[in-house]
């Protein structure tokens, strides 16, 4: 008989994967996880009853989170990774020659040992590059109590439940600016407007509380049902948010890249947000 992962993130729709073949189950120390083959997707990791990522579309994440702030600030040296467990966001954040440290911290070491050895595709061995830092601890504490600074803070979290609920809060987005040097990007993930319209909502206003420019970024990624998701940006320079396709085609061409769906013009257009997020950013 046919097995199916019904993700259960929403309580009024669903969408549901065929497992050809279940790879790893079980409960890790802090969460419920299961790997799977399928056909379409490839095979795909879901946390505690909602898809993470899957080697057939992890690409439009990954390079959307990476490429966008490091691309726009320009002169990116120290990377700070809040999540990312499955390498493939330390990953793209390595291909910028000009990135002397990426750190990574991530809650639980299950999920990285899991994904290296299940989905060794998504890191293709970024956790053995000399220049990628892999710090087991809570994420929120350690950008609470260090002393180091980044240029680029991106969360790469679950959605705000669970472990993950700590990583949307004012208290954790004021902690992330005191961890960035001045002209700093914070970039978090911020679910399925759609779908999830709290998530854009509330991220607005606690963000709006550290930073003097707040706004959303889009990408469409298969497997996040809903449609449109959006990712959080935030820094005290308006600047960034604003570069043309001129702006940004010698530093994308400069830094080597190699996309499947990052394009300059893409990055410019992201920002170009639908009437109703809008509204979700200013609190309607």
């Amino acid at each position: 008989m046919t097995e199916w992962f019904a993700e259960t993130l929403h309580k009024d729709v669903a969408q549901s994967l065929r497992m050809d073949r279940v790879l790893f189950r079980e409960r890790t120390g802090l969460q419920e996880l299961v790997i799977f083959e399928n056909a379409r997707f490839g095979r795909v990791l879901a946390l505690d009853g909602a898809v993470q990522t899957t080697e057939g579309d992890e690409f439009v994440y990954h390079e959307m989170m990476a490429h966008v702030p490091i691309l726009a600030h320009g002169a990116v040296k120290r990377v700070l990774i809040v999540g990312g467990g499955d390498g493939g966001l330390l990953r793209r954040c390595l291909l910028h020659p000009g990135v002397e440290t990426v750190t990574m911290v991530e809650i639980d070491r299950g999920v990285i040992d899991l994904c290296v050895k299940y989905l060794p595709g998504l890191s293709a061995g970024a956790f053995d590059d000399a220049r990628a830092e892999v710090v087991i601890a809570d994420g929120a504490r350690f950008v609470a109590e260090t002393d180091r600074r980044f240029d680029v803070i991106l969360v790469d979290s679950t959605d705000p439940q669970g472990p993950g609920e700590v990583l949307f809060t004012a208290a954790f987005y004021a902690d992330c600016k005191r961890c960035l040097t001045p002209g700093g990007i914070l970039v978090t993930q911020n679910g399925v407007p759609f779908l999830q319209p709290d998530e854009v909502r509330h991220s607005a206003e606690h963000l709006g509380q550290s930073f003097a420019v707040v706004t959303f970024y889009m990408a469409v990624v298969p497997t996040y049902f809903g449609g449109i998701m959006t990712l959080g940006w935030a820094t005290d320079e308006a600047q960034y948010s604003r570069l043309t396709a001129t702006d940004l085609s010698p530093r994308f061409a400069a830094a080597g890249l190699q996309t499947r769906y990052y394009t300059p013009e893409l990055h410019v257009g992201a920002f170009a947000l639908p009437a109703f997020i809008k509204a979700l950013c200013q609190g309607a």
